[in-house]
């Protein structure tokens, strides 16, 4: 499993540890990622992702995982996020013409 958000696409970044005597060692950035389960409406499921306490906070701010998923793009996404988005445009395709 890899340190990655499947909904912003925020990875791992790495750096230097700087010490008082300017001494330069390599680190990691990890990103604060969380196990959650995220409600579609559209298609009345859960879904459970990986994602970063920020890309959830997003979520929560543009009104659910519908909502987001129909506002990203899908280079951020990660091949699950993106098959769910194309589900959530066919559904609400259908509802619409209907």
């Amino acid at each position: 499993m890899s340190r990655m958000c499947e909904l912003t696409g925020k990875a791992v970044l790495t750096g230097n540890n700087v010490s008082h005597a300017n001494n330069k060692t390599k680190r990691k950035f990890l990103p604060n990622l969380c196990n959650v389960t995220l409600i579609s409406d559209a298609l009345g499921q859960r879904y459970r992702l990986r994602v970063s306490a920020a890309a959830l906070r997003t979520v929560e701010h543009r009104g659910g995982l519908d909502a987001f998923l129909l506002k990203a793009t899908e280079t951020n996404l990660s091949m699950r996020a993106r098959l769910l988005r194309r589900q959530i445009v066919k559904k609400t395709a259908e509802t619409a013409a209907a």
